[in-house]
């Protein structure tokens, strides 16, 4: 294990941490944390992203068997008594390796309202400062379908960027990402290192999760995308892979250091961090909210933006939901594929489109969306 000491977030999904039956199983939890207690006593900062509230409070209400045949506000109401037991597994477990754990419950409004956003960076700051493990998960209770995200990738993408991770990494019940599903294809292989996550890659990992967990690996990919936006290296691995986080580190450090002394047998998939780092507000506008609306452009105001203007008027073609100044937008093409995301300047109310009129005889432009508040959501 390197001795520069790292930040790393690890991810584990519900599917990592239940049984066939879907209810928490305690053994890959102790496993986890007897992990993050080696990366701990080496000196490095961790932050555990779980899943598993409903899972864990199925069986405490007598429901283990009605999951599929509950309604989601008494799944939510599960979540509360679920969260509850399952953070007690993870204060106990660490507890054995002297270890404090510190529930941390996020949910999307938490990262839309960027003084939130802002705030649970800076608590998150403070509480690996203190030594604390940070236990974080969606809350459930108060997350409806209209605002919640329904799985935790993108959450730790995002963590990762507030706590300033040197490393994400995304345990699930596979080694990784493969050519191709190795469920269906016996010939499927591991694909050790992805530098570009282009359509190829996530055409064959659309894969639902399993039925015991929400996500899947197209999420894995589009939160590894996220987090190497802002800096960060992602690996992807199997859970129940012996020492994962020392290995994942001792691998990461090799190749931050171009050492020839990497473990030689892969360990998952790896997604480098990106040459051109975001900002965290560029992050927040581009990953953290969702779009209001859309504004529909030609391929000349595409060119403009990819080559760091703002967005005029006269390059759009229309408009499309209500939202209000300062609301995001997603910028598209006329083909319908999103390639931008920024923050409007005005309603959609008062944007006038020139659709009848050429640039030139525009006298004023009318800035749409500035450069200064616009992502591009392309490599």
């Amino acid at each position: 294990m390197t001795s520069t000491p790292l930040t790393i977030v690890a991810k584990i999904g519900t599917s990592s941490i239940t049984n066939e039956a879907g209810t928490i199983d305690r053994a890959p939890i102790k496993k986890l944390c007897a992990e993050v207690a080696a990366l701990r006593a080496a000196g490095n900062q961790v932050v555990i992203v779980t899943s598993g509230a409903i899972a864990a409070g199925l069986p405490e209400l007598g429901l283990e068997n009605e999951r599929h045949r509950t309604d989601s506000q008494t799944l939510q109401a599960v979540a509360t008594v679920g969260q509850c037991a399952l953070i007690g597994v993870y204060r106990e477990v660490l507890q054995r390796h002297d270890l404090v754990a510190g529930q941390v419950l996020l949910v999307p409004l938490d990262f839309v309202i960027r003084a939130q956003y802002v705030h649970a960076g800076t608590t998150l700051q403070r509480l690996l400062e203190l030594g604390v493990v940070p236990v974080v998960n969606e809350n459930d209770a108060v997350a409806d379908d209209e605002i919640r995200w329904g799985d935790n990738d993108r959450i730790a993408a995002l963590v990762a960027n507030l706590v300033k991770a040197d490393l994400l990494v995304l345990l699930t019940d596979t080694p990784g990402v493969y050519t191709d599903d190795p469920r269906r294809n016996p010939d499927a292989a591991l694909l050790e290192e992805i530098t570009d996550i282009d359509d190829r890659i996530a055409n064959t990992s659309h894969s639902a999760g399993t039925k015991r967990g929400s996500g899947g690996m197209l999420s894995k990919l589009t939160a590894a995308r996220v987090a190497s936006r802002s800096g960060v290296t992602t690996l992807i691995a199997a859970a129940d892979r012996p020492n994962i986080l020392p290995d994942a580190i001792t691998h990461f450090s090799a190749q931050q250091s171009a050492s020839e002394q990497s473990v030689t047998a892969p360990i998952g998939t790896f997604i480098p961090a990106s040459a051109i780092r975001m900002s965290a507000r560029k992050l927040w506008i581009g990953f953290a909210v969702s779009a209001e609306g859309q504004i529909v452009v030609d391929d000349g105001a595409r060119k403009a933006l990819e080559a760091g203007k703002s967005l005029l008027a006269v390059g759009a073609k229309s408009v499309q939901g209500n939202f209000d100044a300062g609301a995001p937008v997603e910028i598209i093409t006329e083909s319908g594929d999103v390639f931008a995301k920024g923050l409007a300047r005005h309603p959609s109310r008062e944007i006038q489109i020139p659709q009848d009129l050429k640039a030139e005889a525009v006298s004023t432009p009318n800035i749409l969306v500035h450069a200064n508040d616009l992502v591009l959501l392309t490599d």
